[in-house]
């Protein structure tokens, strides 16, 4: 008998020690080594703007390094196929963005589902697309914007971080709108859109706000509108597209997911210190100064927004008729 209470006040204790730390038997508390962060687009961007925000957050919070890893390439399905194939450990996560409930639809052939090969974790912030014209463009709404395409067709490019993007759809959706022929340009990420832009080798994009306002206050790039219903308050003079397009209407999100099968435990552990930070009033600032606004809650919620926005952007991209191999 006293053997027998010798041994349980044993296994009583290691699973106390356990419950205390954070652990299950057989596995150390989540992270015990560096986290990787794939971005799938260039450094510079929006998708990386908010991907190292948030690293910097996770890296302080639980006492790891959260690393970014930018994998450009195949409008974000080169770094989507990599997560998709990544040990589902935690180890390695994903910066979620609108061209995932996009591509589902635009790419033929994919060798991943989306929405079933990644898990979701927590979405971060979503922001207004910005229609932004270099100086040059002698418009200043987008009603002359409306009227100078039509005065001078298929001379204007209209760029975008590559296709599939949340940038190349809102601009399809202005064209599909308005009847507009434009030359679609897809570069390898905002950054160098941004750069061609700035130099006026494109005239015009549909870019998210978070990677643009720098170049929008300096007066370096020329705002028309924000695609989202109501106007942005980093930029309240600037009008919405549906005031002049009625019926538009387009957003991008930056979220966080996981190769599918992670455990639960530790996508409840990232979405608890996401959600804090969302809460953090230094935090806040620092999106609102990207224009970008909270948007908190759980994986289930992200989950069910992200099979809402793959069937919305589904439907513009068959009325569109717009396919990639």
């Amino acid at each position: 008998m006293r053997r027998t209470l010798g041994v349980f006040s044993r296994v009583l204790f290691v699973c106390l020690g356990l419950a205390l730390f954070g652990a299950t038997p057989g596995r150390a508390a989540y992270p015990d080594h560096t986290v990787r962060i794939i971005v799938g687009y260039p450094a510079g961007g929006s998708t990386d703007i908010v991907a190292r925000i948030i690293g910097a957050w996770l890296t302080q919070r639980l006492g790891q390094q959260f690393i970014v890893e930018n994998k450009p390439g195949a409008g974000n399905n080169i770094a989507t196929e990599y997560v998709t194939k990544a040990a589902p450990d935690g180890y390695t996560l994903f910066l979620i963005n609108p061209a995932n409930t996009i591509n589902a639809t635009l790419y033929k052939k994919l060798n991943f589902v989306f929405l079933r090969d990644i898990d979701p974790v927590a979405n971060v912030i979503e922001v207004p697309n910005v229609m932004e014209v270099n100086p040059s463009v002698p418009v200043k709404t987008v009603k002359e914007f409306i009227d100078y395409v039509k005065a001078n067709p298929d001379k204007i490019n209209i760029a975008s971080s590559g296709n599939g993007t949340s940038i190349h759809l809102s601009g399809e959706l202005f064209k599909m709108m308005t009847g507009l022929k434009m030359t679609h340009v897809p570069y390898k990420g905002s950054a160098p859109m941004l750069t061609d832009l700035l130099a006026g080798q494109v005239q015009v994009t549909f870019d998210n706000l978070p990677s643009s306002i720098g170049h929008i206050r300096a007066g370096k790039l020329r705002a028309l509108a924000v695609t989202t219903k109501t106007r942005s308050p980093e930029l309240p003079d600037v009008p919405t597209v549906a005031e002049t397009v009625p019926g538009y209407e387009a957003a991008a999100f930056f979220g966080f997911g996981a190769p599918h099968g992670t455990p639960k435990e530790v996508i409840a552990v990232l979405n608890k210190q996401i959600n804090d930070a969302l809460k953090d009033p230094g935090m806040l600032a620092k999106l609102k100064e990207l224009g970008g606004i909270a948007a908190p809650g759980t994986p289930e919620d992200f989950g069910k927004f992200l099979a809402a926005e793959t069937e919305k952007w589904g439907k513009v991209v068959h009325a569109a008729n717009l396919s990639i191999q």
